[in-house]
This record gives structure tokens, C-alpha cells and sequence, in this order.
């Protein structure tokens, strides 16, 4: 399905392309998507912060345990576990809610810096890699080093 999909617009790309003007020079790029993010200073760094963060909330796990087992009494035990029970329940959300909306961020500059890159280079066109036969000027890897703050590679 999402082969047929990624197919149709790749067909419906290449017929806009076809049809915007028969002489008209086209200049079409290709892109690793998944080497760009994988690769991308700002991900990985939102990476680290996560696992900082989930690294944390599992100390806070093992402190509430230690906490709830002090108890002497089942309903103490229980009050206690409720109460934490909704603290861990917020700083979950939290955790993954913040992660969400810093990689938003990130895939929005990632779009920005393809399109700056596209716009600075000429192409009217990118695709991605992984459904290109043959063809194109791969800009992998001058996307990331925009990314990353480096200078281009390729020119």
C-alpha cells in the first residue's frame, strides 16, 4: 500500500514536471531522509536529552518503590502508590509531549534547510532516494552539513 502510494505521487510528480513546460530545463534532486536524521546534530542531541530524562524518571521509579515498601500498612501503601501513581503518570506525558514537540521543530528546520538547499541550487524538483531507479543529484549530505552548521561538501 504504501508502495502503490509513494508510486502515484511519484507518477503524478514526474507528469507535473512533464507538463509545466517541454522545454523547460528540469533539475531534480534526490535525498536519504533517513541519513539526514540520522545524522542530524539536533536529533541526536534531542536523543541524549530523552534518554537523560527517562533515565531520571526511573531513579525517581526506584526512590518511590523504596518509599511505598517503608509503609506498614496496606492502605498506606496504597495512598502512597496512587499519589505517585499520578505524578509518574504527568512526568510520562511530559517526557514524551516535549519530545514531540522538539522533534516538530527539528523535522520543520529539516523541510526548511531541503527547501533552502533546493531553492540555492536550482532544482525543481526532490525526491526521495530510496524510490529513485536512477538519477538525480543526491544532496544527502549537503543537507546535513547545512544542518550541522558545516559547509557543503559537494558544490
Amino acid at each position: 500500500m504504501k508502495k502503490t502510494i509513494l508510486s502515484a505521487l511519484l507518477a503524478l510528480s514526474l507528469m507535473i514536471g512533464i507538463t509545466e513546460s517541454a522545454n523547460a530545463e528540469q533539475k531534480i534532486a534526490v535525498i536519504n531522509i533517513a541519513a539526514v536524521m540520522e545524522q542530524s546534530a539536533q536529533i541526536q542531541a534531542l536523543n541524549k536529552e530523552q534518554q537523560a530524562k527517562i533515565n531520571n524518571l526511573e531513579k525517581w521509579l526506584e526512590t518511590v518503590k523504596k518509599d511505598i515498601d517503608k509503609q506498614q500498612t496496606k492502605e498506606g501503601k496504597e495512598k502512597l502508590f496512587n499519589k505517585y501513581q499520578a505524578e509518574y503518570l504527568k512526568k510520562k506525558t511530559d517526557i514524551i509531549s516535549g519530545g514531540q514537540i522538539k522533534m516538530q521543530s527539528i523535522s520543520d528546520n529539516i523541510m526548511s534547510t531541503i527547501q533552502k538547499q533546493a531553492e540555492s541550487k536550482g532544482y525543481n524538483m526532490i525526491i526521495s532516494k530510496n524510490i529513485v531507479l536512477y538519477g538525480g543529484e543526491d544532496i544527502t549530505e549537503d543537507v546535513i552539513n547545512a544542518l550541522n552548521g558545516k559547509n557543503s561538501k559537494k558544490k
